[in-house]
């Protein structure tokens, strides 16, 4: 029995409002992709990179080892004393690392975030690079600034490192304390059959889903965290805290001003988690293994 016109137009709408929404969404990237190329052309993407990658190699340097060694010393000290709180050691030694490492690298970390906030105005001008950026932000306190203090003028280099910690020890808590048993039970599916691939996989699936649910709980953190580094009057900038950048944010956005970004900040989070801790993880296996004494 065929169907008639009526029918077949029914069964038809389905695919051409789906073919329609496709068609939409492709002109949608398409146009962004051109305006990228026409205004600013496809290295802007790539803008900050020098600062994150001379931020990276000495945060993660600081970073993973001082938390191996402040996990391992507290699970030492509370299997001996507390046992009943061992399983919150990678919790606090997250925690502990993570402000060390923060603490010594944030002058790069605010370099790199105003770098990528950097907008040219048709001059042709290349954005500053890290210490020219570091330069600017303390010339122009000196400037603005009645008291000639150096301590003052090189503590706006650290400006925001409240909303930093704030966002980046919760992060490393909720991680390092939902990484450890993802790990551990998954290390132990292989027993004693773990190669440098088990090792890899295991530590890079931990750290996926760590990093991801890390990095959406703390969103709003991040939000405050950029706001203040962007904020162009020192003064100001030196004024701010953390609770009043979120009542700031709420005002103006509500809940979605909180989470304004989080899918790519979760989608750049899980990946980045887990390949720094399983690359990390793998070259231990390797040294271990072949220069073990």
């Amino acid at each position: 029995m065929e169907a008639s016109p009526t029918e077949e137009r029914v069964f038809q709408l389905p695919y051409e409002a789906l073919r329609s929404h496709r068609e939409y969404l492709y002109h949608l990237q398409s146009e962004f992709c051109r305006r990228i190329h026409l205004d600013e052309g496809f290295a802007r993407l790539w803008r900050g990179t020098n600062a994150g990658l001379a931020l990276a190699v000495p945060t993660v340097g600081i970073y993973l080892p001082c938390y191996d060694v402040f996990r391992d010393q507290l699970e030492e000290f509370t299997a001996q004393n507390i046992p009943s709180m061992t399983p919150y050691a990678p919790l606090v030694a997250g925690s502990m690392a993570r402000s060390l490492a923060c603490t010594t690298c944030y002058p790069i970390e605010l370099a790199r975030t105003r770098m990528q906030a950097f907008k040219e105005v048709n001059t042709g001008k290349k954005p500053p690079g890290v210490w020219k950026t570091l330069f600017d932000v303390i010339s122009h306190v000196k400037s603005t600034s009645t008291v000639p203090n150096n301590l003052q003028n090189y503590r706006v280099l650290w400006t925001g490192l409240g909303a930093q910690l704030a966002r980046d020890v919760p992060f490393s808590a909720i991680c390092w304390s939902t990484l450890e048993p993802v790990r551990r039970r998954l290390l132990s599916l292989t027993g004693d059959e773990s190669n440098a691939a088990t090792v890899l996989g295991a530590n890079f699936s931990a750290g996926f889903v760590a990093g991801s649910l890390a990095a959406a709980t703390t969103c709003p953190l991040d939000v405050a965290k950029t706001r203040r580094q962007i904020e162009k009057d020192p003064a100001r900038a030196l004024r701010m805290t953390t609770r009043q950048t979120l009542m700031e944010v709420w005002r103006d956005g509500r809940m979605k001003g909180l989470f304004m970004g989080v899918g790519p900040r979760v989608g750049r989070a899980g990946p980045s988690v887990g390949i720094v801790v399983s690359f990390y993880e793998v070259v231990k296996y390797v040294l271990h293994h072949n220069y073990a004494t």
